[in-house]
């Protein structure tokens, strides 16, 4: 029997895309669409993570309630202090508690207090499905392009 995966090895994106707390809403999506990902850690400059802003965060916090993405600070917006795991949790133990607390995204903390990374719902998929989701989305980027 092979061990499980743990959420460090199943993270395809190992990079820590993140934004100062007095960033826009705008400039963390645009961060988000670049680097292909649901979320944006925000760290200070001491490098202390102080919240996490999801897309879920932008359609709720944002869009649904009229802000103003150029002028709405993440901060105002982000989610506070995110529960954390470490690199060796494992794939269902994260899932798990996604469920529980419901949310999609968890930040992978080593026990030293670096950040290693955000472990999303979609990373807990097996490859192959994985595989499929993303030819999926972007077979509908292709057809948006030329519908």
């Amino acid at each position: 029997m092979t061990a499980e995966r743990t959420v460090f090895q199943s993270m395809p994106q190992r990079h820590v895309v993140s934004l100062a707390p007095d960033a826009s809403v705008w400039e963390a999506a645009c961060v988000m669409t670049k680097a292909n990902c649901g979320s944006v850690l925000i760290i200070n400059t001491s490098g202390v993570m102080l919240g996490i802003l999801t897309e879920r965060d932008l359609m709720t916090r944002v869009l649904a309630k009229a802000l103003n993405p150029q002028t709405t600070r993440v901060s105002d917006v982000m989610t506070a202090d995110p529960h954390c795991v470490g690199p060796n949790t494992r794939v269902s133990d994260a899932v798990l508690i996604m469920i529980e607390r419901g949310f999609r995204h968890l930040p992978i903390v080593n026990d030293e207090g670096k950040i290693l990374g955000v472990f999303s719902v979609r990373d807990a998929m097996p490859r192959e499905i994985g595989t499929a989701v993303s030819m999926a989305e972007f077979n509908d980027q292709v057809n948006d392009a030329l519908g």
